[in-house]
């Protein structure tokens, strides 16, 4: 198994910059991974093509406004921080400018975007007030405290913040690099059922369902059920050694509720087929199914839980949980394309991208969907 086996080509127009209004008018292409068929189809009509009974497993994690600007307390210069995963209770991984001068010990005021970005040059000029005007902000409550702890070879930051909840009225939204347009409501880079703060991306195969399209789906008797997957942005970057299997994937948090392990386990022992819609939930399944053992037996129970998946999938997996997933079209040479076709089968999964690039579907976060059954 080579990384460059999971190689394709795709023109850059194909990268979709804006979501599609409404929500569920995206195309969805339905690969059946027994035959290698293909059929093209409207995300809004998906319920036509779920297996009767089945249960959407969905991921109900909410992105962060991971994206914060400040000022150092004792300079006054101005920083920017991009949260990258969260490590603990208050203590967050983190990419940081201006970088050489956001070393171990420096303290912070994360301000807001009224701070601007950090822009290098003389940190007196950047902020005549010095530093007056975080204190004063700190003051009125409209800050959070953040220090520097440790610095990785990667130049990744260890960051401690006095205040997680104090993050959500001060950050943006990070948008992928390949988003180069500004997003008018970054509330369509949230799923309309996210409820859990902790991502730093979107589980976007949920970008393209609606209320109502959920509505419809439960009353022609398909269930939906949620778990929490916190999204990283590591998930999304290229493999770039040769062996895939030698590449470190960094772990990310999840959880298994108690209704959620009931409701599964009922379903197994009725031989009602689970879904999981995106990566995300197809990691935590499988994570929860390799921990606890969970055979083909249908008839085990599922137990409740939480802590860090660190399940990398890749072609020989044996799914335990898993029996069809909804997805969006993944990066080249990434390890979500390798979960795909780990579950999909590696030709199958080329040759539906080949289609789709022929077909003129639109790629990657805001792009249009996969269902494989």
């Amino acid at each position: 198994m080579r990384t460059s086996d999971f190689d394709y080509h795709l023109p850059p127009e194909l990268i979709a910059q804006t979501p599609v209004e409404p929500r569920d008018s995206s195309r969805l292409l339905i690969l059946r991974r027994d035959t290698g068929m293909l059929e093209h189809r409207q995300f809004s009509d998906l319920g036509q093509h779920l297996p009767p009974g089945c249960v959407l497993v969905m991921n109900r994690s909410r992105v962060l406004p991971a994206r914060l600007y400040g000022r150092r307390q004792d300079t006054g210069g101005r920083v920017e921080l991009l949260l990258l995963r969260r490590e603990s209770p208050g203590i967050w991984q983190a990419l940081g400018q201006p970088g050489r001068r956001l070393r171990p010990g420096v303290k912070l005021w994360l301000t807001g975007p009224g701070a601007n970005p950090a822009g290098g040059g003389d940190p007196a000029a950047a902020n005549p007030a010095g530093n007056d005007a975080a204190a004063d902000d700190a003051e009125d409550g409209a800050a959070v405290a953040a220090e520097i702890l440790a610095v990785n070879s990667e130049g990744v930051r260890t960051v401690r913040l006095s205040d997680e909840s104090g993050i959500e009225p001060l950050g943006q939204v990070p948008l992928p690099p390949y988003i180069r347009q500004r997003l008018a409501d970054p509330e369509r880079y949230q799923t309309v059922y996210a409820q859990e703060p902790g991502s730093v991306a979107a589980p976007t195969a949920g970008l393209h369902f609606t209320p109502q399209l959920l509505d419809n789906l439960r009353q022609a008797g398909i269930a939906t059920t949620f778990v929490t997957l916190h999204v990283g942005l590591d998930t999304f970057r290229p493999v770039k050694g040769d062996d895939p299997r030698e590449h470190h994937i960094h772990t990310e948090y999840y959880e298994l509720p108690a209704d959620t392990a009931a409701m599964l386990t009922q379903a197994r022992r009725e031989g009602r087929p689970l879904i999981a819609v995106g990566t995300t939930a197809v990691r935590t399944l499988e994570q929860v199914g390799r921990d606890q053992a969970a055979s083909l037996d249908r008839s085990e129970p599922l137990q409740p839980a939480q802590g860090q998946a660190d399940l990398f999938i890749l072609p020989g997996h044996q799914f335990r949980l898993v029996d069809g997933m909804i997805t969006n079209f993944h990066l080249p040479r990434s390890t979500l394309l390798m979960l795909v076709s780990a579950f999909a089968g590696r030709e199958n999964i080329l040759a539906a991208y080949q289609a789709a690039v022929e077909q003129g579907y639109r790629f990657y976060s805001f792009g249009d969907a996969m269902l494989i059954k």
